[in-house]
């Protein structure tokens, strides 16, 4: 097209022309952008690839951490329980204390040997090592808790046992040089640089798992493995320093500590008598209904429980010790040393061999192992119930205060520590009590089924040493049931005659009480009588020690005054009496009738005795001779039953079995522990508990007491 067309072309024509233009560029620049956005997926895609490749790398560089380090750390476990320990042992002399170090580590190193165990069964770079990895965790998780729970809770014994060596100047650098020869690659000087390990790595598992989750992709399968394996580790850091908590609140107030009235006094400050007042206070408002008590019936079920099983510990550990106690006494007879009455010589020298053998070998041998198996655990089992005691007695003084704080909503930081110390101990007992309960009922009948045991065996002992003197013995030849019927008759027979003689004694002892009366006893009937009337006169057949309120206590052989035969709830077994000043009630079986026999009465079987006109007091009598009047009244004889050493002038000597006189049974102060007595002609004060009374026959008294 020349020049001149082109000029003369239409306008529809260079708009068709314009338009196509434009066209082509649009599509340039939709090409250049595709270029554009291509580069930059690609840019994306490489930088996505690389971050990818990044955390994997970084994830597998933390499981290969997690399991290089676990090697190592089981290593040096394993050289510090091992070589080091046994090389400490060697030193001279020897360690105090030194396995107590290594308590419960070695849990810690089966622990540690499963999970490595675990986790080496399969490849780092295969992709289900994840999925081990979590399944290991979970897998160990309880034992690892307990394992590590016991070794943390006991750590401060290490660290204290260690600051006690290096107290001793001479000991402690050859404990280093030990350390640092047995172990030359590990720059340690000190156990606690090995025994410090599991405290660092049990708080080092759940840094590793977070670590491993966090270089992990949200849509991999082993991710919520590895959250919740991350959880489980934090809770049981969670875990392990509650139970550490728990043990220090225990250790601290389990402690039994002996102190004298002096430290106690010494320990009173302001504080504790508050706070010591604010308890009893509000003690007295729960008892009496004030305000309400706090309930706990799990806790109450799991207390009354404890004391049946500690009331049934201490019964039978002192009935064994009163067994043992029995059988020492009868180890002590010797038959075989004197002559028996038996029939027959041969008779005779078998049973001497057979006393002999029980008392030489079965019965000493029996003995041994109740004290070893039997006595001993019982022993030990009583002393760990004292940490529990304190511990319930502890947290009802917790529980005192924290009642105390009513239902307030802010609560100071002290206050708060109160309610926190009841929560504490109140959770330990719930969670510690159920398991040693169970521990302790299983250790107890325990000890009885070895009690029965022991007993078994030292029956099939005596069973096999008389079979060899079968044919020896008299009655051998009888059946089993005549034999029997011929021992209990025979048994039967001597406990009738040993019942008799006791009931004989008790008769003499219980019979009335005819001792000449002292001028006080005297003045006291007469006041009595003429108040009360004669019939209303008693006198004590034993000694009364007051129990409960408004009771008396009276010496055998006082005299009083009936007043009523009941008490206020109408008992008729404690009577109102007038022991001539104090009122009170005495139990109405330890009173007679006093019959006081007139002075025409015949001789026999009565005694003239002495008593003196003037009335004695202690440090006021005169030691010599008084005029005195002869009464004749019946006679319980007064003697010494202890030998006594006179210590002061106005005491007298006393020799056991020499009879004395009474003349007064309490001191110038009416003290009752005191008596005036006089023996040999000389007068003096005694011990009350010194003197003892015995039934007499003679007719006629030595002199002087006639």
């Amino acid at each position: 097209m020349d020049p001149d067309s082109r000029t003369a072309a239409s306008p529809a024509e260079l708009r068709e022309e314009v338009m196509g233009g434009a066209a082509e560029g649009d599509v340039t620049e939709k090409v250049e952008e595709e270029k554009e956005e291509a580069a930059e997926g690609e840019v994306e895609a490489q930088a996505k690839a690389e971050q990818e490749a990044l955390t994997a790398q970084r994830q597998l560089l933390t499981v290969k951490e997690l399991i290089q380090t676990e090697r190592s750390y089981l290593r040096s476990l394993e050289l510090c329980t091992g070589t080091i320990r046994r090389n400490l042992h060697l030193i001279q002399p020897p360690l105090d204390n030194l396995d107590s170090m290594f308590l419960h580590i070695d849990g810690v190193i089966d622990m540690s040997r499963c999970l490595l165990s675990l986790l080496e069964q399969t490849e780092v770079s295969d992709p289900d090592f994840l999925r081990v990895l979590c399944e290991a965790f979970l897998s160990l998780r309880s034992d690892m808790e307990k394992a590590y729970k016991e070794y943390l809770a006991n750590y401060n014994i290490i660290t204290s046992l260690e600051n006690s060596y290096k107290q001793k100047e001479a000991l402690w650098p050859e404990i280093v040089m030990v350390i640092k020869s047995s172990a030359p690659e590990v720059n340690a000087s000190s156990l606690t640089f090995f025994l410090v390990m599991p405290v660092q790595r049990i708080a080092r598992y759940p840094l590793l798992l977070q670590t491993i989750q966090k270089h992990t992709d949200p849509t991999h399968p082993a991710y919520p493995a590895l959250e919740h394996a991350f959880h489980i580790a934090v809770e049981m850091n969670c875990n392990i320093n509650e139970y550490k908590r728990f043990r220090e609140v225990a250790d601290k107030y389990k402690k039994t500590e002996t102190l004298t009235i002096i430290d106690k006094m010494n320990r009173l400050t302001g504080h504790s008598i508050a706070k010591k007042t604010a308890r009893l206070s509000q003690y007295i408002k729960v008892e009496a209904g004030i305000v309400p008590k706090l309930k706990d019936e799990e806790f109450d079920v799991l207390q009354g429980f404890f004391c049946v099983l500690e009331r049934g510990v201490v019964n039978l550990h002192e009935n064994v010790i009163a067994f043992l106690t029995c059988m020492q006494l009868y180890l002590q007879c010797r038959p075989e040393e004197h002559d028996l009455d038996i029939v027959g010589d041969k008779a005779a020298v078998c049973y001497k061999e057979i006393s002999t053998a029980l008392r030489e070998w079965i019965y000493p041998t029996f003995e041994h192992r109740v004290q070893t198996l039997v006595c001993k655990p019982l022993c030990s089992l009583r002393e760990l119930l004292q940490g529990p005691r304190n511990l319930i007695r502890k947290r009802m003084d917790k529980l005192l205060d924290f009642e105390a704080l009513g239902e307030k909503s802010n609560l100071s930081y002290e206050e708060q520590e109160v309610a926190t110390a009841y929560r504490t101990i109140n959770a330990l007992l719930l969670a510690e009590l159920p398991s040693f309960n169970a521990t302790a009922l299983q250790l107890l009948w325990g000890a009885l089924g070895t009690f029965s045991c022991l007993h078994r065996d030292l029956a099939a002992d005596v069973e096999q040493l008389f079979a060899s003197y079968t044919n020896e013995l008299p009655h051998s030849q009888l059946k089993p049931s005549a034999f029997w019927e011929w021992a209990e008759g025979c048994i039967c027979e001597q406990a009738e005659r040993l019942d008799g003689l006791i009931q004989s004694i008790q008769d003499d002892l219980k019979g009335p009480i005819v001792q000449p009366l002292s001028p006080t006893s005297q003045r006291r009937l007469k006041i009595l009588t003429d108040k009360f009337g004669p019939s209303k006169i008693y006198q004590l057949t034993g000694h009364v020690t007051g129990g409960r309120e408004l009771d008396l206590t009276l010496q055998r052989g006082e005299l009083v005054a009936l007043m009523t035969e009941m008490d206020t709830r109408g008992d008729r077994r404690r009577w109102l009496v007038d022991a001539g000043g104090p009122r009170g009630y005495v139990p109405s079986a330890m009173l007679v009738h006093y019959h006081q026999v007139s002075k025409d009465s015949p001789l026999s079987p009565h005694i003239a005795t002495v008593i003196s006109r003037t009335e004695g007091r202690r440090h006021s009598y005169t030691p010599l001779a008084q005029p005195a009047r002869t009464v004749t009244t019946p006679y319980f004889q007064v003697v010494a039953g202890y030998d006594f050493t006179a210590r002061s002038r106005h005491e007298v000597t006393l020799q056991a079995g020499e009879p004395v006189r009474l003349l007064e049974s309490h001191d110038k102060r009416g003290n009752p522990e005191w008596s005036l007595v006089e023996v040999r002609g000389q007068r003096g004060y005694v011990p009350s508990s010194y003197l003892t009374m015995v039934p007499s026959s003679a007719l006629q008294p030595s002199p002087p007491y006639c």
